[in-house]
């Protein structure tokens, strides 16, 4: 009885249930695996990073089950035709909740990023995220590819304008990620080779133009990384932790719980931006090239799955939502060990953080949706 219960036969039926239910319910086995196990380690390393803190572990569960949710309501319910026609709603009705938090927004370390509706309080700007590229996806869903110059200035403004509203505020991590998303499906089009040669020497122009009209402790950000020495106990003080708390962990780490980068508060920011370090730390750099490969799975079967799609409107979509997540991680992981300067962005669903952990397991749930309602949709 003992061996029955226990046996290979019955271990197949049990997984094969178990990936019926996963159809069922429009999940990708594989992703939906990978995506688990990632959540599932950002878990343990709050509560190490948290300083052994309960309720900020419990409220990140809270958010983990939001995020979950959404991802299965959208994989399940959300079909390719409904996801085109709510496309430009949803990138109207982002802009219109960017533009009242410029207005009214709840003020928080420094800037009006958050919309306060008393039981939450969410980042109406995480949203832009999959808006923009799902917006740009819907206008070139009908249209020629590669396209015309009339198609990119469209492109360009439906991305511009939630960008600026944004940098406003100010968040240029969020505002960076928010254009990044909109260039991708620009890319994914077929943008020309030489408007991309064009296009270097204007956005460096561009950027040195911005130069002049960013906040000061932008400005910081972007010497500090040039030179985080200059300022050991001011703006070079994150990076400069980070490295030591990397650095110290070595190729194994010094043990779950036992980073005193961490644990004695050394490390800003430690749960959120800067929780790389954290793994770093304790985990080694085994532990970050472990987090590195599941991230890289992560991205490249999302990639399969974008490709796969039948119609325009689902293939740059796809593609936006991974390669997004491609530049999430490598935004996060460069700033935190000193290769790009320090822009506030969160470790995607490691981090804690409830809007941004909801908006990418929502954006998986659009690719899940586009990708198992394939075969019901036209080329």
């Amino acid at each position: 009885m003992i061996y029955d219960e226990f046996s290979p036969s019955r271990t197949r039926r049990t997984l094969t249930a178990g990936g019926r239910t996963l159809r069922a319910l429009g999940l990708d086995g594989p992703l939906t695996g990978v995506l688990a196990l990632i959540v599932s380690i950002g878990v343990l390393v709050v509560y190490s990073a948290s300083g052994q803190n309960l309720r900020m572990v419990e409220h990140h569960l809270m958010n983990i089950a939001v995020a979950v949710t959404a991802l299965i309501a959208i994989a399940k319910f959300a079909t390719p035709q409904y996801l085109r026609i709510l496309s430009p709603f949803a990138y109207l009705i982002g802009v219109l909740l960017i533009i009242v938090v410029d207005v009214t927004g709840h003020i928080g370390k420094g800037a009006q990023r958050w919309l306060d509706l008393g039981l939450i309080r969410f980042q109406p700007s995480e949203i832009m995220k999959l808006a923009v590229p799902m917006m740009c996806a819907w206008y070139m869903q009908e249209r020629p590819l590669p396209p015309n110059f009339r198609d990119l200035s469209m492109m360009a403004l439906l991305i511009a304008i939630p960008t600026a509203l944004v940098v406003i505020q100010p968040d240029l991590g969020t505002a960076l990620l928010i254009a990044a998303s909109g260039l991708i499906v620009m890319l994914l089009a077929g943008l020309a080779v030489r408007i991309m040669l064009i296009s270097i020497p204007l956005l460096g122009a561009a950027a040195w133009a911005a130069w002049h009209f960013v906040h000061d402790y932008q400005r910081q950000r972007v010497l500090m990384f040039l030179n985080p020495q200059s300022d050991p106990l001011g703006a070079g003080y994150h990076i400069i932790q980070s490295q030591i708390a990397i650095g110290s962990g070595g190729v194994f780490g010094k043990g779950y719980m036992n980073g005193s980068q961490a644990q004695l508060e050394f490390l800003p920011e430690r749960s959120t931006d800067f929780i790389f370090a954290v793994i770093g730390e304790e985990f080694g750099l085994l532990g970050q090239l472990l987090v590195l490969a599941l991230y890289g799975f992560v991205i490249a079967r999302a990639l399969y799955m974008a490709m796969q799609g039948q119609d325009t409107f689902a293939r740059l979509t796809g593609g936006a939502i991974a390669l997004g997540f491609f530049v999430y991680v490598f935004v996060n992981s460069g700033m935190v060990s000193g290769i790009l300067p320090v822009v506030g962005v969160p470790l995607p669903l490691i981090s804690y953080g409830g809007t941004s952990m909801v908006t990418l397991l929502a954006g998986f749930g659009i690719l899940m949706s586009l990708h198992s309602h394939r075969k019901l949709i036209g080329s």
